[in-house]
């Protein structure tokens, strides 16, 4: 067994399963994004509770799992290798979200043994030149700044700069006052490394893959089909009209759909 990597993570049986035997099922790893934990894809992962293994986890820099100055895809990849070693996981399906989703992808690549399926969440495996987080950033070491002792005092300071609710009650809730950034993730090192997580270098899996575009997102453009397939040529793309890059919290019945007619899961 290899050493515990310090990632916070939960594990869950199948409460009941039509699927299988539990000891043979592939295990469902949850990869959430920017500034998230282990929580943020809980709504779907207790869609498949019944019918899969779960695996949640927080990566670095995030929720409970360690902080370190250091954070690219190579380093968040094989954090998550090493848990899932640790945990002799031995068949894998992948399901990300934005810089979760690119962690999935580099995953993939390493691990092609054992990962079955990859679903990504609105995010593609190229590299953003747009930041897409500056006034997020602002937004954030305005808290930290003002230290605030409550979400609702560190409300007004984030709305300064972020006008969308959503958005803000996001980011409140990582707030922990108690941390030198004044959240559970590390924002010091989620700025100082926010080059390398627009970046990517490309990768080849011929894994099964399916991309999950919001509508109303420009993370994924017809134009980036071509990088796309050049890395993934077994990936398809399925796009929920109206919804934004938080498609698990806009649409997740149909974000569950998607997924369920990928997996060939009859409920």
């Amino acid at each position: 067994m290899t050493e515990n990597p310090l990632l916070n993570y939960q594990l869950q049986l199948p409460q009941s399963t039509s699927q299988g035997d539990d000891h043979t099922l592939p295990t469902l790893v949850f990869l959430h994004g920017m500034f998230g934990d282990l929580n943020n894809l809980g709504i779907l992962a207790r869609a498949y509770a019944d019918y899969f293994p779960l695996l949640r986890i927080d990566l670095r820099n995030h929720g409970h799992s360690f902080q370190h100055a250091e954070m690219n895809y190579e380093l968040m990849a094989h954090d998550v290798i090493r848990l899932i070693q640790h945990l002799k996981l031995e068949r894998l399906i992948l399901i990300g979200h934005s810089m979760g989703g690119k962690t999935a992808m580099k995953i993939a690549a390493l691990l092609p043994n054992h990962v079955e399926k990859l679903v990504v969440l609105d995010i593609a495996p190229i590299a953003y030149h747009e930041n897409h987080h500056d006034a997020v950033f602002k937004a954030l070491f305005a808290v930290k700044q003002a230290r605030p002792q409550s979400r609702q005092q560190a409300d007004p300071i984030l709305q300064r700069h972020i006008q969308q609710l959503g958005v803000r009650q996001f980011m409140l809730k990582s707030f922990a006052p108690q941390q030198p950034d004044c959240f559970l993730f590390n924002l010091t090192a989620l700025y100082n490394n926010y080059p390398d997580l627009l970046n990517w270098q490309a990768v080849y899996s011929d894994v099964p893959a399916l991309l999950i575009k919001g509508g109303r997102s420009s993370y994924i453009l017809p134009e980036y089909k071509d990088a796309i397939l050049a890395q993934f040529p077994n990936a398809t793309a399925f796009t929920i009209g109206r919804s934004g890059h938080w498609i698990h919290s806009d649409s997740p019945e149909l974000v569950i759909k998607a997924i369920d007619r990928f997996l060939a899961l009859i409920r």
